[in-house]
């Protein structure tokens, strides 16, 4: 599972090349289901992460059900509609998903807010930069991306997910100096302060300086990743074994 402040999240897929995550929201609306009650994580990340950790430009976020109040709408009277496709994905394709027939829809028209909002309003994230039911007074959302340029057969062809960007952003020169001296660059607990982590005690500067007084946990700029590499690996493991005990356990019939 991976981990923030928005909730947690299941690893579908780690792409080293592209270095990029997909994470999972049980609470995801797809083409399938619509999910409502306000259940879902959104996607928001703590202030320290987000230059290393962002949803992808191609990654749309469609909000469902928002409130007329909802700071999306905030400063758009009248036409001017705030909804906008993200790589050609969007509301209006989205409305054409099986699981609106359950639960009926407004299109996203170009009047005004006299009839209420939109039920569904597509963003990117970097236009909203946080995603939080609960603040934008949404009652749901669906989150899709697109790995190739290539037009896709409607929303049943979309992959459904959060896909995520991140990077690893060091001070090279206090890195390099770190190194240098046999350390490990990495950050303290706060995951801003830079520290040099020289086996029995971290330094401020690099392992041939004074010991540095800091007693806080620290962890290196890759231990994250780490562990979620880790994890992801003893999850597949565990799925393996018990297909194989169940492949012994049919065969012993």
């Amino acid at each position: 599972m991976f981990h923030i402040s928005s909730g947690s999240y299941r690893v579908l897929e780690i792409d080293y090349a592209y270095q990029a995550l997909t994470l999972h929201d049980p609470h995801l609306s797809t083409c399938d289901t619509i999910v409502l009650g306000g259940k879902g994580n959104g996607f928001a990340v703590e202030p320290w992460r987000e230059p290393y950790m962002n949803p992808t430009a191609d990654n749309v976020f469609m909000l469902i059900g928002c409130s007329a109040r909802s700071p999306l709408f905030q400063g758009f009277p009248g036409k001017h509609l705030p909804c906008r496709n993200v790589s050609g994905m969007g509301c209006e394709e989205y409305f054409d998903c099986p699981a609106w027939d359950l639960v009926g829809h407004r299109k996203v028209g170009s009047g005004s807010y006299g009839s209420g909002p939109p039920e569904c309003c597509a963003w990117a994230f970097e236009a909203i930069k946080s995603i939080n039911l609960t603040k934008l007074e949404c009652e749901g959302y669906s989150s899709a991306y697109s790995l190739a340029p290539l037009k896709m057969d409607g929303p049943n062809g979309w992959s459904y997910g959060v896909r995520v960007k991140y990077s690893v952003q060091e001070n090279y020169d206090f890195c390099h100096a770190c190194e240098a001296a046999g350390g490990t660059c990495g950050y303290g607990s706060d995951g801003i302060r830079k520290m040099c982590m020289c086996g029995s005690f971290n330094s401020t500067s690099n392992c041939d300086s004074v010991k540095s007084s800091s007693s806080g946990r620290t962890w290196s700029i890759v231990d994250a990743l780490t562990r979620l590499v880790v994890t992801k690996w003893r999850e597949e493991r565990g799925e393996r074994q018990q297909q194989g005990a169940e492949d012994e356990e049919r065969a012993n019939i």
